[in-house]
């Protein structure tokens, strides 16, 4: 019954997908590197334990490594800048890149995070969905996400996170607020 759903909803969609990369099984399958089950969209356990595995960086290009591995399972990750805004740190440019107890911390943090990561939802086109956002003087955080079939409970669909360039620091409150919703509006089309 699952699979049959699949693919009415693939074709819809005019999505089209290659077996050899995607098994479905009665309750659960992997697609494009996430678990795709009927309590919702999850991280493959083989790309955290991946992360998990990681020892801590020591030069820059490795801090790239880590930060790309997390940038492919960002929409699971709330709070991801600032979560990992010391680490972000490392790979500026006139940063001497030195890995101390804070960036081992926040290394830690995020790895501990990965083991409990939360099941996203994939939307519901008859739901409305509900936008959540965060400003903060040089970030902001963003939640997509829509009431379940009993109405009562939220569930998120994506986490959106972004630090602010230094002129948009520099911007009013309100005009942060645009900033934001500009962004998450493009990020989440």
């Amino acid at each position: 019954m699952v699979t049959l759903v699949h693919d009415m909803m693939y074709r819809e969609i005019e999505l089209k997908l290659n077996p050899a990369k995607c098994t479905f099984g009665a309750t659960s399958g992997r697609l494009l590197g996430f678990v795709v089950s009927d309590k919702g969209i999850e991280i493959d356990p083989d790309k955290v334990k991946a992360i998990q595995e990681l020892s801590p960086s020591r030069t820059q290009k490795e801090v790239k490594g880590f930060l790309g591995r997390l940038n492919y399972i960002t929409r699971f990750i709330s709070q991801l800048t600032e979560k990992c805004d010391p680490i972000f740190r490392l790979i500026k440019k006139h940063n001497p890149g030195v890995w101390d107890e804070e960036f081992q911390k926040t290394f830690d943090k995020v790895k501990h995070y990965l083991s409990n990561a939360p099941v996203l939802i994939p939307p519901s086109p008859d739901k409305p969905l509900i936008l959540y956002l965060a400003i903060f003087d040089n970030s902001t955080r963003c939640v997509l996400g829509q009431h379940n079939e009993s109405g009562r409970k939220e569930r998120a669909i994506y986490y959106f996170s972004k630090k602010f360039t230094e002129c948009e620091t520099r911007y009013l409150p309100i005009e942060k607020l645009c900033c934001a919703l500009i962004w998450t509006t493009q990020r989440s089309r």
